[in-house]
């Protein structure tokens, strides 16, 4: 977790003049950036100190990123709806391990580092214009989306859940880029992937970042994304808003 963390942060404090491009294979080693410009760019990008809103924050990777955030001295604030702590009550069961409440654990991080976290109870799915007022309200450098139904067996148990997962993850990004859009606001949005969109067994050798060659019918060749193939309706969600 400190790991994923840590990734969050560097791309989080990356300059806007610096981006990302997927390119084919043939063109991944010739990309370089102006050393002396970039460095000196994302130094001083370093050392800012960021406010940052962490969707899906009081989750199982939500929670310690903004507890790590805000020991780096970031402005952290929190955006959930409770559905995790839903879901184990409608299931009839628990967290292995206990998890205080939203306000207790803000409450005790205040405690123990003298650091604030806000915290606010918004659906990202449904409460747009509670999500578009937070944004202004806030002007974040950054958001980080982790708020999304995560579990691939949740998806698949219930016509409910299979519901609840497509409308709540793909409403949701859908919902967040809108209300970046609409904001007027220059915001870094980070989200969340997974490899169980690539399936769960093998096609016999590694998934390749970016772009394969192919035969296409007829034998005209192509440079094309990997194809992906997910194996439940919480992994179809995670390649539709990819």
């Amino acid at each position: 977790m400190l790991l994923i963390s840590q990734f969050l942060l560097l791309l989080l404090l990356l300059p806007s003049s610096i981006s990302f491009t997927l390119l084919p294979p043939s063109h991944s080693r010739s990309l370089s950036l102006p050393t002396t410009t970039a460095t000196t760019a994302t130094t001083t990008s370093l050392s800012a100190k960021k406010k940052v809103i962490v969707l899906g924050g009081d989750g199982f990777c939500g929670w310690p990123t903004s507890l790590y955030l805000s020991d780096k001295g970031h402005s952290v604030t929190i955006v959930d709806n409770l559905s995790r702590r839903n879901i184990d009550t409608e299931l009839g069961c628990q967290s292995l391990t206990p998890i205080s409440s939203p306000q207790t654990r803000v409450n005790a991080w205040k405690e123990v580092s003298g650091k604030t976290i806000d915290f606010h109870n918004i659906d990202v799915a449904k409460d747009y214009d509670k999500l578009l007022a937070l944004i202004k309200e806030k002007k974040p450098d950054t958001i980080i989306h982790f708020a999304e139904q995560r579990a691939a067996p949740y998806s698949m148990k219930s016509t409910k859940g299979k519901r609840y997962t497509v409308d709540n993850n793909i409403g949701g990004t859908n919902n967040l880029c809108c209300a970046v859009a609409d904001s007027g606001l220059d915001v870094h949005i980070v989200h969340l992937g997974t490899m169980g969109v690539y399936g769960y067994g093998t096609s016999g050798g590694e998934i390749p970042e970016g772009y394969i060659d192919v035969t296409l019918p007829g034998g005209r060749e192509a440079n094309i994304l990997h194809p992906a193939y997910p194996g439940s309706v919480y992994h179809a969600t995670k390649c539709l808003d990819a």
